[in-house]
C-alpha cells in the first residue's frame, strides 16, 4: 500500500519489523566472512597439522600405489584394496574436514545469529519474474555488489599473483626433488599461500560486513505511514480506544448507580457533588464509598437515594474531600474518620428523633483542610 502511494522509505525499521522478516528467514549474512573464517581455518590446518598431513600423504601415496601383481589381476583384490585406501583416507582426512564443517556453521550464524525458518524453504515465484530480476540487476545494491567483487578480484588476484611469482622458482625446483621432498615442500608453500590468502580476504570481510548490514537495513526500512499503521496496530486505533473507554465509563458508572440503593446515606454539596456512603455495624470495619459524581451524575444519585428513602445530608466540606481522596469501593481514610463519625451520630439521631424535636445539622465537620478541595 505505501508502494502504491509513492511515499518514500526513510523510517528506520521497527523491532516489530525487523521480528517478522526474521521468522521468513530473512536475516543479515556475509558469504565474504564464511570465505575468510574457511580460508583461516584451512591455512591454520596447513600450519599446525602440516607435518602431520605431510606423513599421512605419504603414506597414502605409498600404500595406494605398491601393489603386487597378484592384486591386482584380481578384481576382488583390488575393490579391497580401493576400501582400505578410502578408509585410511577418510582417518586420515576427518578430523580437518570436521574442523573446516564447524567453521562453516559458525561463521555463517557470525552475522545474523541462529535462525531457522520453515517460510524460507517455501518457492518464490516473483524471483523467476524477468522485471523483477531486470531492475536488481540495474538497481544501487547490484553496483555495490559489483564493486565488491571488482575489489576481491583485485585484492585476491593481486596477492595471489605476488605470492605465486614470488615462489616460482621454488616451485619449478619441485620438479628436480624427490616425491617425497616434493610433498613436503608442496605443502609448506600451500601453508604460506594459505595464510596470505586468507588475510587478504580479512580486507574484503572489513567492506562486506558493514556493506550487508546496511544493505539489510536499507531493504527493511519504512514509510511514515507504514510506522504509523504499525503504532495503531501495536497500540490499537485511537478512536477504538476512545470508543471503549466511554463503554467501560458507562459500565462502571451503571454498576455505580446500582449500588446507590445499598447506600447508607448521600453527603452532597449540596448540588455540584454527591457521595454515597454505606456503613453496616457489625460487617464494615469502616463506612465504604458505594458511589460519587458531580453535576449531572450527582443529580442523578440524590434522584436514586430519594426513590429509595435514602437519607440526604448537606456537608460540603465532607463532600469535597470524599469526592476527591476516596476511590469507589473503598473505606474511607482515617483522617476522615472523626467527620464521618459525626455524620453517622446525626443520622442516629435523626431515626430516633421523635416528632417535632429534630436534630440540628453540625454547621462545622472536623475535615482537614487539606483534604477539603475547594474549601476556599
Amino acid at each position: 500500500m505505501a508502494e502504491d502511494s509513492g511515499q518514500e522509505r526513510n523510517q528506520q525499521p521497527t523491532g516489530k519489523r525487523i521480528e517478522e522478516v526474521r521468522r521468513k528467514g530473512q536475516v543479515p549474512r556475509s558469504r565474504e566472512l564464511s570465505t575468510s573464517a574457511i580460508l583461516l581455518a584451512a591455512g591454520g590446518v596447513f600450519y599446525l597439522f602440516g607435518t602431520r598431513l605431510d606423513g599421512g600423504s605419504q603414506n597414502f601415496l605409498y600404500d595406494g600405489l605398491h601393489l603386487s601383481s597378484a592384486v591386482m589381476l584380481h578384481q576382488q583384490d583390488m575393490l579391497q584394496h580401493l576400501l582400505r585406501m578410502t578408509g585410511y583416507a577418510l582417518e586420515w582426512l576427518l578430523p580437518f574436514l570436521l574442523i573446516l564443517v564447524l567453521v562453516v556453521l559458525f561463521s555463517g550464524m557470525a552475522l545474523g545469529g541462529w535462525n531457522f525458518s520453515g517460510k524460507a524453504l517455501v518457492p518464490d515465484f516473483s524471483h523467476l519474474n524477468p522485471l523483477t530480476g531486470l531492475q536488481r540487476m540495474v538497481s544501487r545494491h547490484a553496483l555495490l555488489e559489483l564493486v565488491k567483487v571488482m575489489l576481491k578480484a583485485l585484492v585476491i588476484g593481486g596477492i595471489g599473483t605476488t605470492l605465486v611469482y614470488a615462489q616460482r622458482r621454488a616451485l619449478l625446483g619441485l620438479i628436480d626433488e624427490n616425491p617425497v621432498t616434493a610433498i613436503h615442500h608442496l605443502f609448506a608453500m600451500l601453508g604460506l599461500l594459505f595464510l596470505f590468502m586468507a588475510g587478504s580476504t580479512l580486507l574484503i570481510v572489513a567492506f562486506d560486513v558493514p556493506f550487508q548490514l546496511w544493505s539489510y537495513n536499507e531493504k527493511l526500512k519504512m514509510t511514515e505511514q507504514e510506522v504509523k499503521d504499525e503504532m495503531k496496530e501495536q497500540e490499537g486505533n485511537p478512536e477504538v480506544k476512545r470508543i471503549i473507554r466511554s463503554l467501560q465509563r458507562e459500565m462502571a458508572r451503571r454498576r455505580m448507580m446500582a449500588a446507590v440503593p445499598k447506600a447508607s446515606v448521600v453527603v452532597t454539596n449540596p448540588t455540584h457533588y454527591a457521595v454515597a456512603l454505606r456503613y453496616e455495624e457489625g460487617k464494615d470495619v469502616a463506612p465504604v464509598l458505594l458511589a460519587k459524581g458531580a453535576d449531572m451524575v450527582a443529580a442523578k444519585i440524590r434522584e436514586l437515594a430519594q426513590e429509595h428513602g435514602i437519607p440526604l445530608v448537606e456537608a460540603p466540606p465532607l463532600a469535597r474531600a470524599l469526592y476527591h481522596h476516596v476511590e469507589l469501593e473503598q473505606q474511607i481514610p482515617a483522617m476522615l474518620y472523626r467527620a464521618v463519625a459525626e455524620l453517622l451520630a446525626y443520622l442516629y439521631q435523626l431515626r430516633v428523633a421523635r416528632p417535632g424535636q429534630m436534630p440540628v445539622l453540625p454547621q462545622e465537620w472536623s475535615v482537614p483542610a487539606e483534604l477539603d478541595q475547594g474549601g476556599k
